[in-house]
């Protein structure tokens, strides 16, 4: 008999370390994922306030406040809280973040939501300038007593 000179098969052997390294791959990400802090979003964090931004707050003045309500595509009742926002200083207001309480026929707080006014690309906001707003509610307290919320500036960014 001739002895035979075939090496035997690395197929095998091959396709386990591609099995280990893609499972490998595959729970990094999972941990990864599960124990990763996500960063927050700038439009999440609240403004900072200093004294600056605080002795400016009674310059913003809210005018024409006005509420609606409409049924969306999901035939759910969306109220509408519109208004006119007027920068009454002499800086230049880049953006106003707004506290917005709604309250009960005992006047206790339901909702207390906070909003920015702007988006990060909206051009600042020239002294004496007023711009329209608009903020929507999907859902409200039923405990509500349908009265146009109280609002206060809570954050601004001047420049």
């Amino acid at each position: 008999m001739i002895p035979s000179s075939e090496e035997p098969s690395r197929l095998p052997a091959t396709f386990l370390i591609g099995i280990v390294l893609v499972l490998f791959m595959v729970g990094g990400a999972v941990l990864w994922s599960h124990y990763s802090v996500p960063a927050a979003n700038e439009e999440d964090k609240p403004l900072t306030v200093g004294p600056e931004e605080q002795a400016y707050f009674s310059q913003i003045h809210f005018l024409d406040p006005k509420m609606s309500r409409a049924a969306n595509f999901l035939n759910q009742e969306v109220t509408y809280i519109f208004g006119t926002v007027e920068n009454g200083g002499n800086r230049k207001v880049k953006q106003i973040e707004i506290t917005l309480e709604f309250h009960d026929p005992f006047n206790q707080v339901v909702l207390r939501d906070r909003q920015r006014l702007f988006l990060p690309s909206t051009p600042p906001m020239l002294p004496g300038q007023q711009r329209d707003f608009q903020v929507p509610y999907e859902h409200i307290s039923a405990e509500w007593n349908n009265v146009y919320p109280t609002i206060r500036v809570s954050g601004l960014r001047l420049e």
